[in-house]
């Protein structure tokens, strides 16, 4: 029952919080789901979630996506995905990059997640610089963002920080953008969910079959709030609120919080 309540409570503050941001529900609900399964269960069971929830949200936000950002960045995102489920699927765990001890606790970073940790604070500085306040990534970087943002997020989970890095800059409105995440989001959703399926049989995922229901819900439930509070932000909030996201989860991953 802990694990109900922790896990839930966890998918509806973040699914309500980052349904502006574009990003965080997958990278919040890993670490969660992980203090009570196995890694590679935790992503696969945060990936159902994220997939339904992002179905919803496809509904409510979705006819605001826009075309040609959908082309450029979403089926290089689709690809990468593919490749990146792959390997998590087929490759043995990597070894820790390095590990360290805080209050009586061995917290161990891997590779993959301290290179996305640096690609993060990269595109937290661009975001919080005023230089850069009015720099946009012209179409010909599209490609390059939607690869980075699907690789890693088919092998971790963490796709949508890359994505919206990349997006917020891309020149859209707030409407667009909160629109083009969703819609890209339930893609590469349900390519990597394709690939993890390989291993829900082994996992035995019947098991958990309540404790994704309910964790969904509660994810729906956060987006419908976050969905009633879109007319009252702006995008230069929207850009705030990515920054600072994108600084903290890059500190924490660096760090091997999550």
């Amino acid at each position: 029952m802990t694990e109900y309540i922790i896990i839930c409570l966890a998918a509806f503050i973040a699914s309500g919080l980052t349904f502006f941001s574009g990003f965080g529900l997958g990278t919040i609900l890993v670490p969660v789901f992980a203090l009570f399964f196995p890694i590679e269960l935790a992503i696969a069971l945060t990936g159902i979630v994220h997939f339904f929830n992002s179905v919803f949200k496809l509904f409510l936000v979705g006819r605001n996506a826009d075309k040609t950002v959908l082309i450029r960045f979403g089926i290089p995102a689709v690809i990468a995905a593919f490749g990146g489920a792959w390997l998590l699927v087929h490759i043995p765990d990597a070894k820790p990059l390095f590990s360290y001890e805080l209050s009586g606790k061995v917290f161990e970073v891997y590779p993959i997640k301290f290179i996305i940790s640096l690609l993060l604070i990269f595109f937290a500085i661009l975001d919080m610089i005023p230089f850069f306040n009015k720099f946009e990534f012209g179409k010909e970087k599209l490609p390059l963002g939607g690869i980075l943002s699907g690789f890693f997020g088919g092998l971790s989970g963490n796709q949508g920080a890359l994505r919206s890095a990349f997006l917020i800059k891309a020149g859209l409105s707030k409407e667009s953008f909160i629109g083009t995440a969703v819609v890209i989001s339930c893609f590469v959703d349900l390519t990597r969910i394709s690939v993890y399926a390989t291993k829900f049989v082994k996992e035995d995922l019947s098991n958990n079959i309540i404790l994704i229901i309910i964790a969904t819900l509660s994810a729906i439930t956060g987006a419908i709030i976050g969905n009633k509070l879109i007319k009252k932000v702006t995008l230069k909030f929207i850009q705030t609120l990515v920054a600072i996201m994108l600084l903290i989860i890059a500190l924490a991953l660096g760090a091997g919080l999550i």
